[in-house]
């Protein structure tokens, strides 16, 4: 009835109306609530590369400590412990000057992996206050608590909460909420720092003597007159703004903490402006004109002007299946028997999302809490349980049951995305109907078994290389990671089928063949020669091979049935003589 009395046309005008609802106010007790505010939750950790190492190591060094790196082939401290800043050291400084600041500080080379993979951990500890986590690297954490802080009791309490954990971790945390990113990441960083005037040119000290004297005499403060307004070190910090007054609160900030570079920080203090309040009282054109669109971008996204979206990291995805056992087991066929579970399942996984097994982890827990793990490698990805069973079960003679195994894992450690090939021409004259997949398939599984045994690194393959060096001709692959070649160079001169780093031969020092020589304690006769060859170093790269100079190689057969092929070294840097490089059959 009410949908019918809204759209009916009035009775007191023959032209239909639509009558339209006007906007309602929804309450508390109302199951529509209004929007909430976004609030976003921004942590920096000052001290995350030296800390990350003083936790690892599991003890506190009295002795300042520094993590540094190279910067402008530099050595330069790259993060500090808390001793070292009491000590008067600053990140960014030589290594030099801090050392003769402090002779007693102790340092290490920075590792950028290791500090991501730390970073990444402790995003995941931050998921537990809200699922949407960013991380900013190099040390530093976005949280979106849109929605969650109530299940804390409050934003303060996040707050509390987030210094406990951190404490127990044994690392420093600086904090920031506001409505925008930005606000939040400049509360977080120099809320309750002091901001101070550019020491250039305009400094009093530099000023003429008149100058001077008379800025002595405004400085009434000195003799008893009131002091000027300025931040008090140790005082209450604002670091949370409250909902929708995120403007007034990041005012006094510097304006470093619009995320400026330091050149445009440098550049807007030259003209008197050092907070985010006197660069918004001034004209937004002029402010881009001069310093660049980034000034105002990034003064709108810090007042919530111009939207900036936070990107979750995305969780990785782990390939696994688990299989717990009522009663131990330890044969072998009880084993086969478990994985044969566990296969299927974990390639189903890996074919819905399109991956392929590289390296596959047998993981056997036994009941005595000891843990053993078997790893093979394929030559090619699959999802194929046939291909990755008969691997598995060349490795079973090196599982140790103990006790027995209770608890079987099997894991996609290493996964690559798998997709059909085309083949060359079959997108023209379509597929190839002499090309046989079976025997690719095949090929590969013999390389994943005798890899099982020697390893997959061992197996190699030959690759053509653009080269009129002999030995530059091919260049070795894993066969595992290699893709097959079968269109090799035709033409050219032959070479021989196995070649061996240059062999002296102890024959007479002339350019003709030899008629008699003796190679490997061996003495030969010369049956017949063809050649020469002349072949040239590269004269752009220094070969320690290549310095006796030019080679006039001859393929020759022996007597007793040996075509090897033989160089004339004419000298260059070294004495001439001749040389066995390799062997034709």
């Amino acid at each position: 009835s009410n949908l019918t009395q809204l759209f009916a046309p009035e009775k007191t005008d023959s032209t239909p109306r639509l009558h339209v609802p006007m906007m309602r106010t929804y309450h508390e007790h109302e199951c529509c609530p209004p929007m909430l505010n976004r609030r976003i939750l921004s942590l920096w950790f000052p001290r995350l590369g030296a800390e990350r190492v003083l936790r690892f190591r599991q003890s506190a060094l009295v002795t300042p400590f520094a993590i540094v790196a190279e910067q402008s082939n530099t050595q330069t401290l790259a993060s500090l412990s808390r001793e070292a800043e009491a000590a008067g050291l600053f990140p960014g400084q030589p290594l030099r000057d801090a050392q003769a600041m402090c002779p007693d500080l102790l340092t290490q080379s920075a590792d950028p992996v290791a500090e991501a993979a730390f970073l990444a951990v402790l995003c995941r500890w931050a998921g537990k206050f809200s699922p949407w986590v960013a991380s900013e690297p190099p040390a530093s954490l976005v949280i979106d608590l849109t929605g969650c802080s109530h299940l804390f009791g409050g934003e303060e309490e996040i707050v509390k909460t987030v210094r406990e954990d951190c404490t127990q971790l044994g690392l420093s945390v600086r904090t920031g909420i506001a409505d925008t990113l930005g606000a939040a990441w400049g509360l977080a960083r120099f809320a309750g720092e002091p901001v101070g005037a550019l020491r250039s040119g305009d400094a009093i000290d530099q000023e003429a003597r008149a100058t001077r004297s008379r800025a002595a005499k405004r400085r009434h403060w000195e003799r008893g007159g009131a002091a000027p307004k300025q931040g008090v070190p140790g005082g209450v910090v604002q670091r949370i703004a409250p909902p929708g007054q995120t403007r007034p609160t990041i005012a006094p900030l510097p304006l470093a903490a619009l995320r400026l570079k330091s050149e445009t920080v440098t550049a807007l203090a030259r003209v008197g402006l050092y907070r985010i309040s006197d660069l918004a009282a001034l004209p937004r054109a002029a402010i881009a004109r001069r310093y660049g669109q980034d000034v105002v971008r990034r003064l709108d996204q810090a007042s919530g002007a111009e939207p900036e979206p936070i990107a979750p990291a995305k969780p990785e995805e782990h390939f696994a299946t688990r299989l717990s056992l009522p009663d131990p087991i330890g044969l072998e066929e009880d084993i086969m028997a478990g994985v044969d579970r566990l296969l299927p399942p974990l390639c189903a996984k890996l074919e819905k999302y399109g991956m392929g097994a590289r390296v596959i982890q047998l993981q056997l827990f036994r009941v005595d809490q000891a843990a053993q793990k078997i790893e093979i490698g394929l030559a090619r990805a699959t999802t194929n349980p046939a291909r990755i069973r008969p691997l598995l079960q060349l490795k079973m003679s090196e599982v140790d049951a103990g006790f027995g195994i209770d608890i079987l894992r099997l894991e996609a450690s290493a996964c690559l995305p798998v997709s059909p090939k085309t083949r060359p021409g079959e997108v023209l004259n379509g597929p190839d109907p002499t090309a046989n997949p079976k025997s690719d398939e095949e090929l590969h599984d013999l390389i994943g078994k005798i890899g099982a045994r020697i390893g997959l690194d061992r197996i190699t393959l030959g690759h053509p290389a653009s080269s009129h060096i002999p030995e530059k001709t091919v260049t070795r692959h894993a066969a595992a990671w290699a893709d097959w070649v079968f269109d090799w160079p035709s033409g050219g001169p032959p070479r021989p089928l196995l070649l061996w780093p240059p062999e002296p031969v102890m024959a007479d020092d002339d350019p003709r063949p030899p008629l008699q020589f003796r190679w490997r304690r061996r003495t030969m006769e010369l049956q017949s020669a063809r050649g020469p060859e002349r072949i040239a170093p590269e004269w752009w790269f220094d070969d320690p091979a290549w310095r006796t100079g030019l080679r006039d190689y001859w393929e020759v057969t022996t007597a007793c049935g040996a075509r090897l092929w033989l160089f004339y070294a004419q000298g260059g840097s070294l004495s001439s003589g001749w040389f066995c490089h390799g062997s034709f059959a």
